[in-house]
C-alpha cells in the first residue's frame, strides 16, 4: 500500500517536531511507420517509402491487416525517388521488434529472419528513374501452423553510397527506409503481461529536513499473444511516477517481448523499509473493431532508507539536551551541598554561641 503524500508531510512534520523539542528540552529503419528522408547526412539520394494501392499512396503509415492460417494477401510499396539521378534500390523484408526506446525497427540485413518476416515476399531489388515513383506489390503468405496473434514484419527499400570516414578512406553507407507490416493470424487471443522484475536504490540525501533521491526500475514482459499498449506508474513514498513519460509517445509490446524502464523519485522520506509499487495498465490493440480486453500488470519491491541524517541530527540533539540535563543535575547537586553546609555550619556555630553563653554565667 503506498503512502499518501498526507503521510509523507505528517511524517516530516513529525521528524521536526521531535528534532526541535529536543533541542528545546534519471525504423533505425528511417521513418519505420510511414516516410523516409535522406538515408545518409552525405548522401545524394533521398527517397521516401510508404504504404499503398495499385494506384499510389493511400494514407497509411503502415500496414494492418488479420489474415487466417494458410491465408494470402497483397500490398503496395510506393517508393518515390527524390534525387536527381536513377537509383537501383535494395528491397527486404524481415522480422520486426520495438527497441528499447519504443521505437519500432526490422532486423538488419546481416541477421536472419525466422518470423513474420519469411511471410512476405518482395522483388530483390527495382530502379526508379530521377523524380519518379515506382509502385512495388509484395505478398504475405502466413503458414498453415502460425499461432493466432500478433507478428511483426517490415519492408524496406535501402541503398548503399560511397563516403569518407575520419581518415578520409571510402567507406560504403547503407541508408534503409521502410514501413511496419504487422499481422495478426486469426484465433484466441490472450493478451497477458508480467512485471518481471522491480528494482530500487535510495539516495540520501545529507539535508535532514527533506527527503533522498529513489532510482528505480521496472520490467515488463508481454507473456501473451497480442501487441499492448503500455500506461504504467510507480508508486514510492507518497509519490507516484508515470512509464512511459507523461506526454510522450505511446509504445507498444510486442508478444514475447520485454522493455525496462527507468524513473527518478526525489524528495522520499527515508523510513528504513518503503514499499515500492509498480503496475501497468496494458490496452490491447483492436483490429476492425474487434475489442481486445485491457489487462493490469502489477509488481512490487521494498527498498532500504536508512534515515541517517534525521538519526545523526536527533542523537546530537540527544547529547545536547543530555549534556544540559547533566550540568543541570550537577549544579543543582552543587547547590543543595552548598546549603546544606551552610545549615550544618549556622548549626555549628549557634551550638558554639550556647556553648559560650554557659560557660560565661
Amino acid at each position: 500500500m503506498p503512502y499518501s503524500s498526507a503521510i509523507r508531510r505528517a511524517t516530516f512534520t513529525a521528524l521536526s517536531a521531535v528534532i526541535l523539542s529536543a533541542l528545546a528540552s534519471v525504423m533505425p529503419v528511417g521513418a519505420a511507420d510511414a516516410e523516409a528522408a535522406d538515408a545518409s547526412a552525405s548522401s545524394p539520394v533521398t527517397w521516401s517509402v510508404r504504404p499503398g494501392t495499385e494506384s499510389g499512396p493511400d494514407g497509411r503509415s503502415w500496414i494492418e491487416q488479420e489474415l487466417a492460417p494458410g491465408a494470402r494477401s497483397e500490398e503496395h510499396l510506393v517508393l518515390r525517388n527524390f534525387s536527381t539521378e536513377p537509383v537501383t534500390f535494395a528491397l527486404t523484408a524481415a522480422d520486426g521488434y520495438f527497441t528499447d526506446t519504443g521505437r519500432f525497427t526490422m532486423l538488419p540485413a546481416s541477421e536472419e529472419s525466422v518470423a513474420a518476416g519469411t511471410w512476405i515476399s518482395i522483388a530483390p531489388s527495382i530502379t526508379v528513374g530521377p523524380d519518379e515513383t515506382e509502385i512495388v506489390p509484395f505478398t504475405t503468405t502466413v503458414p498453415d501452423n502460425a499461432e493466432p496473434g500478433d507478428h511483426a514484419a517490415g519492408v524496406a527499400a535501402s541503398v548503399t553510397t560511397t563516403a569518407a570516414d575520419a581518415g578520409g578512406a571510402a567507406v560504403g553507407v547503407n541508408g534503409r527506409v521502410g514501413f511496419r507490416v504487422m499481422t495478426r493470424v486469426t484465433g484466441a487471443l490472450a493478451p497477458s503481461a508480467e512485471v518481471t522484475s522491480v528494482t530500487a536504490a535510495y539516495t540520501t540525501a545529507w539535508n535532514p529536513f527533506s527527503g533522498g533521491t529513489v532510482d528505480a526500475e521496472v520490467v515488463l514482459t508481454n507473456t501473451g499473444n497480442t501487441r499492448l499498449v503500455i500506461a504504467g506508474r510507480i508508486d514510492i513514498g507518497g509519490t507516484s511516477v508515470a512509464f512511459p513519460d507523461s506526454g510522450a509517445e505511446a509504445q507498444e509490446l510486442l508478444p514475447g517481448e520485454s522493455r525496462r524502464f527507468a524513473v527518478r523519485i526525489a524528495d522520499v522520506v527515508p523510513l528504513f523499509l518503503v514499499p515500492v509499487d509498480a503496475s501497468a495498465d496494458l490496452t490491447g490493440i483492436a483490429l476492425d473493431g474487434e475489442q481486445v480486453p485491457s489487462i493490469v500488470a502489477r509488481g512490487g519491491t521494498t527498498m532500504w532508507a536508512p534515515p541517517l541524517p534525521q538519526l545523526l541530527l536527533m542523537a546530537g540533539a540527544g547529547l545536547i539536551v543530555g549534556g544540559l540535563t547533566w550540568s543541570t543535575i550537577r549544579n543543582r547537586r552543587r547547590v543543595r551541598a552548598l546549603i546544606a553546609q551552610a545549615r550544618e555550619e549556622g548549626v555549628r556555630e549557634a551550638a558554639a554561641s550556647v556553648t559560650g553563653d554557659r560557660s560565661a554565667s
